[in-house]
This record gives structure tokens, C-alpha cells and sequence, in this order.
């Protein structure tokens, strides 16, 4: 017996994604307009919304996210549905492309690893999940750090020194800054020999349906197998692979990218 959609849910949830922050407020109209809903059936899904708590009212009859999606959003823990989700995604590349597959999100300043996939032959890789390290000499790290604003990331640069793990770490804070730059106008980050002599890493951001980044993705194999058509077919195979994950977390939206990418 196939399951009967009730469509006043998804216009329900169009309506609570249409919201651009946790803090604006907005119209019905303007709420409405934003998720496709006609004003009238907006306006009475939000008197529901209002009611539960989903949404509260304000001055000049305009409405913000409430407190009930607050304490719902306390019980999501955002690694372990990301690790769920990409587990079967991160096992196919690994297998197609005999490498290690990687995905971390960023939190608190630090790269913290979601999940890890490798097969026998792939490169073993140290840091294992929920494991934590310094995000500037990694692929993984490039693409988080690309993704914060300027002030955020000159508070992450100037937090400490930037200590070389190998001779191709890059620790001067200027060519540090270009990478990232060069990381947000190309869309990929690369770990050339940075973060282990033997290893090379191509990463991608993960995005959320609304075009932020929030997590990367990155696939490690033996530096001397990673040639420039290699890391081509691996990126390319990332990219495919990380709106795969979007897709996934987030259905039925196809992911926006965004503005700093």
C-alpha cells in the first residue's frame, strides 16, 4: 500500500525553510512569495505555525523562526546525520577510485572529522572520526576556511602560530590567504605533500540547500599516484558526489552554491 503525501506539510516546511536567518523578521506575503505558497494559504498555515510555536508574531504583523524549531534543533546532532547520510556515497568513491574518503565539518575554529571510508589498498590516514586538528595545512581545512567570512578567518589565522608539518606546509599567512582566495574562486582545495610527505588530498564543500557550507569532502591517496588527471577524475567524481550528500540531508532541494564559491 503506497504511503499518501500530505502536501500541507512540505508547504509547511517551504515556509520555515523560507526564512533567510534565525533572526529576520518578514510578512506572511513576503514568506509566502519566498516559498511559491499563494498569500491566503500562506497566511493560514502560519496562523498554525503561530499556534504551535513553530514561528512567533511580531510588530507590524511580521513573524520569525520560534522557540519549538530552537529546542527541535537541540536534539539534531549535525556529524551524525551527515555521517549516516554519506556513509553509502563515501563508500562507493573509495572503492571506484581506490582511495580514502574523508568528510569533517568545522567547529570551533578546528577541522573535525564526520567520517572516514577507505578500502585495503588505499592510503591509511591517521585522524579518525570526531577526531580534531588545526584546519590550515589540510584540503579538508581549505575549503571550511574558505567559507567563513574575512574577520572569521583572520581570527582563526592569528589564533597561534602556524607550525610546518612537512616542507610544504604553508605557514606565511599572506600565501595562506592567496590559497584560500584561489580555493573560492576554483571550488576545490588541494593538500599537495602539506599535511604527510606521502599524501595527496582534493577536497570540495558540502553544501546546504540555502548555498552555505557545511561540511567538505576530500579523497587521499599516495602523492606519487596523483597525477593532474588523476586529481581531475577525483574532483570531478567529488563534486557529483558532495550534491549527492546535499541532496540526501536535504530532499527534493537541489543545492544553491555559494556566493564565496
Amino acid at each position: 500500500m503506497t504511503a499518501t503525501v500530505n502536501r500541507s506539510v512540505f508547504r509547511a516546511f517551504a515556509l520555515l525553510k523560507a526564512f533567510k536567518s534565525s533572526d529576520e523578521w518578514v510578512t506572511a506575503a513576503e514568506l509566502g512569495r519566498r516559498a511559491g505558497i499563494a498569500e491566503a494559504s500562506a497566511y493560514r498555515f502560519i496562523q498554525t505555525l503561530v499556534e504551535i510555536g513553530a514561528v512567533v508574531r511580531g510588530p507590524h504583523a511580521r513573524i520569525r523562526p520560534g522557540m519549538v524549531l530552537v529546542s527541535l534543533s537541540q536534539h539534531v546532532v549535525v556529524g551524525e546525520v551527515l555521517k549516516e547520510a554519506a556513509h553509502a556515497i563515501l563508500s562507493d568513491l573509495a572503492s571506484r577510485l581506490d582511495v580514502t574518503m574523508n568528510l569533517a565539518c568545522l567547529q570551533a575554529g578546528m577541522v573535525t572529522y564526520v567520517a572516514k571510508v577507505g578500502t585495503p589498498a588505499s592510503i591509511p590516514t591517521y585522524p579518525i572520526p570526531n577526531g580534531q586538528f588545526e584546519p590550515y595545512y589540510s584540503a579538508l581545512g581549505k575549503v571550511l576556511l574558505a567559507s567563513l567570512s574575512p574577520e572569521e578567518l583572520d581570527a582563526i589565522l592569528s589564533d597561534g602560530e602556524l607550525v610546518p608539518l612537512t616542507p610544504f606546509t604553508i605557514v606565511d599567512r599572506n600565501a595562506l590567504r592567496a590559497t584560500i582566495e584561489d580555493v573560492r574562486r576554483f571550488g576545490f582545495a588541494i593538500d599537495n605533500r602539506e599535511s604527510r610527505n606521502d599524501i595527496c588530498c582534493v577536497a570540495v564543500p558540502v553544501y546546504d540547500s540555502g548555498g552555505n557550507i557545511m561540511a567538505a569532502m576530500s579523497a587521499a591517496d599516495y602523492a606519487q599516484r596523483m597525477n593532474y588527471p588523476r586529481q581531475s577524475d577525483i574532483r570531478s567524481a567529488l563534486l557529483e558526489a558532495a550534491i549527492a550528500l546535499t541532496q540526501r540531508v536535504f530532499p527534493g532541494r537541489l543545492p544553491k552554491r555559494a556566493a564565496a564559491f
